[in-house]
């Protein structure tokens, strides 16, 4: 091994660290700050005894399900009770490495450019695709493998309900490929840049992406695999301690991950309009940090649109669920696709 592929290999292996770091902070402090804005809607006060303004609570949280007794029931399939949560989590956190978070970056007071995307596949939004269909198994066989009657129609209702919105969702991004062309996020990034965002072309897909996306992260209105009035805790009421906390941070991670991509597909991805018309030059370290925190900007614009719903809106029926999963956002998509793939044809010098 010579010593510049051993410093491309240092090099990814510090861009994962720091990428899992960064993401696992922002899934805790994104569960703080869920907990404050619904105590804010609700008119109570949220966590805010530990440490400055409660600052500190996710890392007390975390300390908490370390220290908790880890239960696991006598009847259930061991090996699988233990793997579920493993697939949830890995099938959320692989997804990361493919999103461009920025432009190639200059290193300051050097000629070293970084790209700040771990891995650049030509197959990006693909692979995303892929990665992310595989977390209903961490959900359906932690439903079977825990031997209760409640876990297993949370894991049942999990499966149908995902595989269901996972067609919308993916027909609804059948409009931005169309647009770009490719499945290659970073080219898909650079089509959008100035505000030629996707969003302002792929209106109604955006929409039927936004309501699908909400339901394959079982969020509100559509947490129906873990409804507590009816199913005590759904798919993971038998796991405790740090299992439970893997299920918890997949789907805050899932949370995440979701809002990367309506980011990068929809709405520029890092791209922040007029920079270099206030002569910050592409390229540059300023650039780069400023795109990236734009990038990030807009992703916690969704997590607070989350966060909104769910101190806004009621619990679907199950049946209520079903029928608009297929019944209405399905044929939506499809419109979607169309209505684009006209405009397309009939305007191609407008895209």
């Amino acid at each position: 091994m010579d010593s510049q592929t051993a410093i491309d290999i240092a090099l990814k292996f510090t861009a994962i660290t720091v990428v899992f770091v960064v993401v696992l902070l922002v899934v805790a402090y994104t569960v703080l700050a869920e907990r404050r804005v619904l105590g804010l809607i609700q008119g109570r006060l949220g966590p805010n005894r530990v440490g400055p303004g409660g600052m500190l609570q996710p890392f007390a949280d975390l300390l908490k399900f370390i220290l908790k007794e880890d239960i696991v029931p006598d009847k259930s399939t061991r090996f699988i009770y233990f793997l579920a949560p493993v697939i949830a989590t890995m099938a959320a956190l692989m997804t990361m490495i493919v999103y461009p978070f920025g432009p190639e970056t200059r290193i300051p007071f050097t000629d070293i450019t970084i790209p700040l995307v771990v891995a650049h596949f030509d197959i990006g939004l693909l692979y995303v695709l892929g990665i992310t269909s595989v977390g209903v198994y961490g959900i359906m066989l932690a439903g079977w493998s825990s031997n209760n009657k409640y876990s297993l129609m949370g894991g049942l209702r999990a499966s149908a309900q995902m595989i269901s919105y996972e067609l919308a969702l993916g027909l609804s991004l059948i409009g931005v490929i169309l647009l770009a062309g490719t499945l290659d996020l970073a080219q898909i990034v650079e089509q959008q840049s100035g505000f030629r965002w996707f969003i302002f072309f792929h209106p109604l897909g955006f929409i039927v992406y936004l309501i699908a996306a909400i339901a394959e992260t079982n969020r509100v209105p559509f947490d129906l695999p873990e409804a507590e009035t009816e199913l005590v805790a759904g798919f993971h009421t038998e796991y405790s301690a740090m299992k439970f906390a893997l299920f918890f941070l997949a789907e805050y991670i899932n949370m995440f991950t979701v809002s990367m991509l309506a980011t990068t597909l929809f709405l520029g991805g890092w791209n922040v309009p007029g920079l270099e018309y206030i002569g910050i030059e592409r390229g540059s370290f300023l650039f780069g940090l400023i795109s990236a925190l734009g990038f990030l900007a807009k992703v916690i614009f969704f997590l607070f649109l989350y966060i909104w719903l769910r101190g806004t809106l009621p619990r679907f029926r199950f049946d209520q669920l079903m029928d608009f999963g297929w019944r209405i956002l399905l044929p939506l998509a499809l419109l979607s696709i169309f209505i684009t793939a006209t405009l397309i044809f009939a305007f191609p010098n407008l895209f």
